[in-house]
């Protein structure tokens, strides 16, 4: 059994098999999540578990280079976005439509419990080295 870190098994091995450029969804519990990446579904409850919990899980295991978010973020939630901020320099924002589009070509999605909107954020996977 691990001692520390992602214990969930199916996210923490989805992430072992992350390389240099994937990308991961972390999204809410209403974006849509698009056909063709791996699925991990953490949602349990209406805010359980929330973006910031599952976002704070994944930066402590994974190398990332890049992140893109909807600029809607910044009006319909604040929180979420201050968040955003202070954990992801250079973040990127767009329409949330583009997002949409973009998260088609990610590599895992991992879906929170997160019922606030616009809490999404794709991460471009970097190198350790």
């Amino acid at each position: 059994m691990k001692r520390a870190g992602i214990l969930n098994r199916h996210l923490s091995g989805a992430i072992a098999e992350l390389g240099h450029g994937d990308e991961v969804l972390v999204c809410d519990a209403g974006m849509p999540i698009p056909r063709g990446p791996r699925v991990v579904d953490l949602a349990f409850r209406a805010g359980v578990p929330s973006f910031a919990e599952v976002l704070d899980g994944l930066l402590a295991e994974l190398v990332v280079e890049g992140a893109t978010a909807a600029e809607e973020v910044r009006q319909a939630n604040p929180a979420a976005s201050a968040l955003l901020r202070e954990r992801l320099a250079g973040l990127t924002l767009v329409p949330h439509a583009r997002l949409k589009e973009l998260s088609a070509g990610a590599r895992l999605v991992v879906r929170t419990g997160e019922a606030r909107p616009y809490a999404n954020v794709l991460l471009r996977c970097g190198v350790f080295f």
